[in-house]
């Protein structure tokens, strides 16, 4: 007895081992959104300063930070006048906010360390140079610190060029979009300068722009769209702006004008953003349950419908014998969709051979089936009885993950329907155990 139920129990796991086990989904009524993403360039009004004698360059104003006009940015070849300056140096005195604003830097520097990206510790280095230098010098700094550069105009400080200054949205072409071809030049890596060499850029207006490319899809979805929020991936900050499309040197681009937030982007030529938008609403599936089926077109006039059935008809086909005779049978076919604007329905192409006819009820018309009549749809398959079974689906939106389809079709979907997760390991009529 024990023997046999251990050969029943080990049978039992083998099967269950060896079966083929779909994952399901059950349908729900949604939206999606944000579903574009870009690596979008940032395109603001910038000036290079060029140094214009020979020296070591000692940088004061901390980049990202606000400049007044006339304020020390940095010296080139000089120190300090100061009487009081015996070393020859400023001499520096951190209050105890400069103390807190470094252990800040030095927190948030070490919570995002990335040992792939080490160059950013010499831009930590020049930040916190920048905040020491910063705490001892005051608006008329530069009329005591010897080869001083000062500020000739108010803007954001930055410290980095990389040859897309004074770009414009009517400039773009593609390639200005390949961030791995890329090349930003650090400024501050330089213990010395020569005159004509760039020693620090201000980015001289706070209205900035976005642009990005966009396809025919964007385009159809912005047509009366004149603002649009946008949500900026590297910290979350999400922003309403205006958008318009603009056209660049070889395509139309999507230009997001920003009239605030610049001291959060200085440093960034490429943002990643996500324009979130009003989606249409319908039932939501995955991407990966889409799949594709080819049906035979039957006209209306040659069907008869099942008034009990709604998605069964009633077919007259004539076949051809080998012998050149014909014969003819009824065949109750399912219907996988109506098209009213056609006037036909689609059926199963497997209950015909190539040659056949469909003839009219209560005539002699009738018509061929061809390739001509073959069409190809998108649908999932359906398994809420336990098996598949193909379901058109009419495709309204859709993002890399989901799809919104048309609800209420007869020979489609309905909420909470379940349906195949992928639909590439089933095919039709496939018995479903979960």
């Amino acid at each position: 007895m024990f023997g046999l139920i251990l050969v029943y129990i080990i049978i039992t796991l083998l099967l269950y081992l060896t079966q083929k086990h779909i994952a399901g989904y059950e349908v729900v009524e949604g939206t999606i959104s944000g579903n574009y993403r870009y690596s979008a360039i940032a395109l603001k009004e910038e000036q290079i300063e060029k140094s214009t004698i020979s020296g070591r360059i000692t940088y004061y104003a901390r980049e990202g930070s606000k400049a007044n006009a006339d304020m020390l940015i940095c010296a080139v070849g000089g120190t300090s006048s100061d009487p009081d300056a015996s070393s020859g140096r400023i001499v520096t005195q951190l209050s105890d906010e400069d103390i807190s604003q470094a252990k800040n830097e030095m927190s948030t520097f070490a919570v995002n360390f990335n040992e792939n990206m080490f160059s950013e510790v010499y831009s930590f280095q020049s930040d916190m140079q920048g905040v020491i230098m910063q705490s001892s010098i005051n608006e008329d700094a530069g009329e005591y610190v010897q080869g001083s550069f000062t500020a000739p105009v108010p803007g954001f400080v930055a410290y980095s060029i990389d040859g897309m200054e004074g770009l414009t949205a009517e400039d773009l072409t593609r390639d200005c979009f390949n961030v791995g071809s890329y090349q930003n030049t650090s400024l501050r890596l330089k213990n010395s300068v020569n005159a004509g060499d760039p020693i620090y850029k201000l980015i001289t207006n706070d209205t900035w722009s976005l642009c990005f490319p966009v396809n025919d899809a964007l385009r159809r979805d912005l047509e009366d769209i004149s603002t649009i929020r946008v949500r900026f991936l590297k910290d979350n900050e999400t922003f309403s702006a205006p958008i318009e499309m603009v056209e660049g040197k070889d395509g139309i681009y999507g230009k997001i004008t920003l009239k605030s937030s610049l001291v959060r982007y200085v440093t960034d030529r490429y943002l990643e953003i996500e324009l979130i938008l009003n989606r249409a609403k319908g039932l939501k599936i995955p991407v990966t349950s889409i799949t594709q089926k080819t049906f035979v077109e039957i006209p209306d006039e040659y069907v008869s419908v099942n008034e009990d059935t709604p998605d069964e008809v009633f077919l007259i086909r004539e076949t051809f014998l080998a012998d050149g005779s014909s014969s003819t049978s009824n065949v109750t076919a399912t219907v996988y969709s109506h098209d009213r604007d056609k006037g036909c329905y689609l059926i199963n192409p497997g209950l015909f051979e190539p040659g056949d006819y469909v003839v009219m009820p209560g005539t002699a018309r009738k018509v061929q089936i061809t390739d001509e009549s073959i069409r190809t749809i998108q649908g999932v398959y359906n398994i809420n009885k336990g098996y598949a079974v193909f379901r058109q689906v009419i495709i309204i939106d859709e993002n890399e993950e989901f799809c919104i389809v048309e609800p209420g079709s007869v020979y489609g979907l309905s909420a909470h329907d379940r349906i195949v997760l992928d639909a590439s390991k089933v095919k039709d009529d496939d018995i479903i155990k979960g």
